[in-house]
């Protein structure tokens, strides 16, 4: 989608100026070093490790290097030296070479009272273990002895500081990032079981679950909100999200009603009218007006380009959203009764990110007895996390993000018609070659079957 946006920039304007690579800032912040590149304005960019010597490569789109862009003389002992060329027509390829091997993160983040646009990179010694953010440090213990303790969580990052992780593959095939965010937290507890159990702590513990799952995923990584008893912002929820580039945004609760023998699970998308009064808050925002959808910003385009821009962004957000929900929905179905049979629209916070297909899944109610001791189970939360994942998988299989790993995958869902001589002709690949990468023992197609292409 920042693809897109981008285009149509292009498109309006014919071109648009490079982006100045300013300077770059470093300091140490045990244990981590942290790498800052100035840039004029909001600027396209992947990043990636390279080893045989130990290299931390940053591939700027439409940019320029400025005067300024040196290594400062006192680095710290993770940075040995840094290069830089120009790459393609318009691209600018820097080259930071390390002292030794290092996990990353980074994030791109918008102007403030003190500095512009800045690239941030983050470098941690793979040999050590990052800190754990500082929500984890003091997370309360459980109401519902089931749940999880934070010391039992997986080794998910968590969205506290823009987190794309560590080891991803290079800029050309990239995952595919899942942002989970667990409803409610800290003093909000949210709804409360018959039995006093919180919402909060069952989100916390699904959403981990969640996120385990997605990260064994080929192709895809999770990110968390929060990973401890904190309370964030409905907001600031959806800003780790945009910070973590996430190419969805799942939020995970548990509903409650005054009637206790109300059961099953529900997926909501944001509705209309919640995604035009969310629209006419950031075109009226100066401050919204100054962050970025799908990569752009928005401060310095007219009223009418804004309008234009947000729209096109929000509308197929949207749409890819509830395309999202229905194959979650259909997940849930396999394991139950849901409450509601069809995906619901709804204005709630959390889904009004107009860059983000975004999702909110009511994973049973915990009003209901049965189902409260349910999601106290944490054999019963593996089986509800499974179902939401298979609808993640079954979602990027059918639309896979541009430039990950999962679009290099070729596949083709099987049309009335279809037969498997035809499909193998299509593709130019041997009847055989197909059989054997969908481990077929016959010809027989079904309609729907989605087949991988070799």
């Amino acid at each position: 989608m920042r693809r897109l946006v981008f285009l149509i920039l292009l498109l309006v304007h014919g071109s648009l100026p490079a982006v100045e690579i300013k300077s770059i800032r470093s300091w140490r912040e045990a244990p981590r070093t942290r790498v800052v590149f100035d840039v004029s304005g909001a600027v396209d960019y992947r990043v990636f490790a390279m080893r045989s010597p130990d290299r931390l490569v940053i591939d700027f789109d439409h940019a320029e290097p400025g005067a300024g862009l040196t290594l400062p003389p006192h680095a710290g002992a993770m940075l040995k030296r840094m290069r830089y060329a120009r790459r393609g027509a318009d691209g600018l390829r820097v080259v930071i070479e390390l002292a030794r091997s290092a996990r990353f993160a980074d994030m791109l983040l918008a102007p403030n009272e003190a500095y512009g646009h800045r690239v941030v990179v983050d470098l941690t010694a793979a040999a050590a273990a990052p800190a754990p953010p500082p929500a984890a440090q003091a997370v309360a213990t459980p109401v519902v002895a089931a749940v999880p303790s934070a010391a039992a969580a997986p080794a998910v990052p968590v969205a506290d500081q823009a987190v794309r992780a560590a080891s991803r593959a290079p800029a050309a095939a990239r995952d595919v990032v899942v942002a989970i965010d667990a409803g409610h937290g800290g003093a909000d507890v949210g709804a409360i079981g018959p039995s006093g159990s919180y919402e909060k702590d069952i989100t916390l513990a699904v959403a981990r679950e969640l996120a385990a799952l997605v990260e064994r995923q080929p192709g895809m990584r999770a990110v968390l909100t929060r990973d401890g008893d904190r309370y964030l912002k409905l907001r600031e929820r959806m800003d780790r999200a945009r910070a973590a580039r996430a190419d969805l945004f799942i939020s995970v609760h548990a509903d409650a009603f005054r009637d206790r023998r109300v059961h099953g699970s529900s997926v909501y998308v944001l509705s209309q009218r919640g995604a035009s009064s969310e629209a006419a808050k950031w075109l009226a925002d100066n401050e919204n007006a100054a962050d970025l959808i799908g990569g752009v910003s928005l401060e310095d385009k007219d009223d009418l380009l804004k309008s234009v821009l947000l729209d096109l962004s929000q509308t197929a957000s949207l749409e890819s959203s509830i395309e999202l929900a229905k194959h979650v929905l259909d997940g849930l179905k396999s394991i139950g009764p849901v409450h509601r049979k069809d995906v619901q629209h709804a204005g709630f916070m959390v889904l009004k990110s107009p860059d983000i297909p975004s999702i909110l899944v009511e994973t049973a109610f915990i009003s209901n007895p049965t189902e409260e001791k349910r999601l106290r189970s944490r054999a019963y939360r593996q089986k509800l996390a499974a179902a939401i994942v298979r609808g993640v998988v079954s979602y990027f299989e059918s639309s896979p993000p541009p430039g990950t790993r999962l679009a290099q995958v070729r596949k083709h869902r099987v049309a009335r018609g279809d037969t498997l001589s035809g499909i193998a002709n299509r593709y130019a690949v041997s009847v055989n070659s197909l059989k054997m990468a969908n481990k077929l023992s016959t010809e027989m197609v079904r309609a729907g079957e989605l087949l991988r292409i070799p």
